[in-house]
């Protein structure tokens, strides 16, 4: 009777060999997608978008001249290549004196930009509350965003029954932005801040 012994353990040994091989083959591991690889969705209105100032922003006449930003009034946190900053101020219909609306907004933004909204939101709170306002905020509300998408809130400075001064942001998949809207209420404000970003954000 013949001995299959041997045979059948160099067999096994040599298909067990094979599989080894097989499982570090890096053409084998190639087909295979990484677990980064995985997409995540964007919020309604997602696409890459920039910013740029416009001389009329939801019919508002950007000011020039000693109404004019002349630095950035607030940090606008960390700015890298391809990144754009945008600082303006803008004068209502007949304004020629007295506090205009503040907008500061960037693009391409690496983080999370409702984080960079945030940012950009303590630090407009600060810069409003240094320029004659008082009291502290109110919790902010959302409102609709316009045809970009993404997330519109405001809330006032401070909580008060009477028109006040008004603090709207938005964000989208790659935009942030705040403004500063003196003596007005949220829903107005929030109104306007959409017919503005219209025009700023492309």
């Amino acid at each position: 009777m013949p001995i299959r012994g041997p045979r059948i353990l160099l067999t096994t040994i040599a298909l067990v060999t094979t599989l080894t091989l097989t499982a570090c083959d890096p053409a084998a591991d190639a087909e295979a997608p990484p677990a980064a690889s995985a997409t995540v969705s964007a919020p309604a209105g997602s696409g890459k978008r920039t910013l740029a100032e416009a001389a009329t922003a939801g019919g508002l006449a950007k000011a020039t001249g000693a109404g004019a930003v002349s630095d950035v009034p607030i940090d606008p946190g960390e700015m890298r290549d391809g990144m754009h900053l945008v600082v303006a101020n803008y004068n209502r219909a007949g304004q020629t004196s007295g506090r205009r609306i503040l907008f500061v907004g960037v693009d391409s933004v690496p983080e999370d930009p409702n984080k960079r909204r945030e940012h950009l939101w303590r630090g407009l709170i600060d810069h409003a509350l240094q320029n004659g306002s008082t009291g502290t905020p109110t919790t902010a509300k959302p409102y609709q965003p316009g045809p970009f998408g993404g997330s519109l809130e405001c809330l006032s400075l401070p909580e008060s029954a009477d028109a006040t001064d008004v603090i709207c942001g938005w964000a989208d998949a790659t935009t942030a932005a705040v403004a500063l809207f003196p003596r007005t209420t949220p829903a107005d404000a929030a109104r306007l801040f959409a017919a503005m970003r219209a025009d700023l954000e492309h």
